[in-house]
């Protein structure tokens, strides 16, 4: 049995196999350490700060749940996995309610709170004043629990050296965006385009806001942090991860994330990338396009059924979201993409399932 073979059987082969390794394992220990980080931000002395850290984590829960699905591919390092997977996205989602809910607009004070998140995947980074251009400041060390969290994970992860680049660039570009779409709105479209100028001639078979979509997902960091549990990882293998989660696997779950919010981000006035697109159909077309290309780039990996779920389940997940009901346009896409693949049909049920009865 060659190597490829022989990891690949760490993998879930198959939706049951999945779900089991998720409700078992994944789902119980996700919920503690969310209880233990909770319980750490409700003794966080400032009150914004503390309202912000307890809103994230109550909010956005399923974010984390849905991150460490990844530890499933490797339940023997869940130890590792699952911690650092929790920290990172409880980092990336606070750090949003902070730019998208609170007290300021200024794309210094952003640019330094995410410093956090480049310092979470650096174990040599120094931890920092990342409230330094924010009048909150007092938060109990709760950002530098966080940051401190993911490094020690990170020193015991065996071939991080070699995902290293990657890690940091997804989050990079990850931070980037977080500035330029919480600005000021009459600025924020302008330094968007201007950041895409800067990338353009790498993907120029992407829109600006599909790039800006794709770095949007914090999904490619998860599956980098997974290859690097595994002591005979080659680089040609990091590269096929790399090409397969961005843009497609990434651009593919921010894309839907907006498709189904497009209605609320009307009301709010918020950003939504699928609004600039010409027209729905447009749309549609593209974000199948991507879904086509996601598909076919995880054919590429090891353990490609496992990556094939990943794919399905976000596609049911979002596209059995109570708000599809009420958006016609929406609800096309759910048609198309349905037809194309029973895995995608055996997670949409099993997911309309679990909101009928968990509501």
């Amino acid at each position: 049995m060659n190597r490829s073979t022989d990891k690949a059987k760490l993998y879930p082969q198959d939706p049951v196999r999945l779900m089991q390794r998720v409700y078992r394992y994944v789902l119980p220990e996700v919920r503690s350490l969310l209880a233990g980080w909770r319980q750490a931000a409700e003794a966080i002395p400032d009150e914004e700060l503390r309202r912000q850290a307890i809103a994230s984590l109550t909010d956005k829960e399923f974010h984390c749940i849905g991150g460490a699905v990844y530890a499933s591919a490797n339940l023997g390092q869940r130890h590792i996995l699952i911690p650092l997977i929790v920290a990172l996205q409880t980092i990336s989602d606070y750090l949003d309610n902070l730019c998208d809910r609170s007290t300021s607009m200024d794309p210094e004070d952003f640019r330094m709170l995410h410093q956090a998140m480049l310092d979470a995947v650096d174990p040599a980074a120094p931890v920092r004043n990342y409230y330094m251009f924010r009048a909150e400041k007092e938060d109990g060390g709760y950002l530098a629990q966080l940051v401190k969290t993911c490094q020690s994970c990170i020193l015991m992860l065996p071939s991080y050296p070699l995902v290293a680049a990657h890690v940091q660039e997804l989050v990079a570009y990850y931070c980037d965006l977080q500035v330029y779409k919480h600005i000021r709105h009459d600025l924020r479209e302008g330094e968007l385009l201007r950041w895409w100028t800067q990338h353009q001639p790498r993907y120029p078979y992407l829109g600006w806001n599909e790039f800006a979509a794709a770095t949007g997902s914090t999904l490619g960091m998860f599956m980098m942090f997974v290859a690097a549990t595994d002591r005979g990882l080659q680089q040609d293998e990091v590269e096929a991860i790399r090409e397969a989660y961005f843009p497609y696997v990434c651009g593919l779950h921010i894309l839907l994330d907006y498709l189904i919010d497009q209605e609320e981000d009307r009301e709010g006035g918020d950003l939504n990338f699928c609004n600039y697109y010409n027209d729905q159909e447009k749309a549609i077309e593209r974000i199948s396009l991507v879904v086509h290309e996601a598909r076919q780039k995880v054919a590429k990996l090891c353990a490609p059924g496992f990556h094939r779920m990943i794919i399905e389940g976000l596609v049911a997940l979002y596209l059995s979201d109570p708000k599809v009901k009420t958006q016609e346009d929406v609800k096309r896409v759910t048609r198309r993409l349905m037809k194309r693949s029973p895995v995608t049909r055996l997670f949409f049920w099993a997911n309309s399932v679990w909101i009928r009865f968990s509501s």
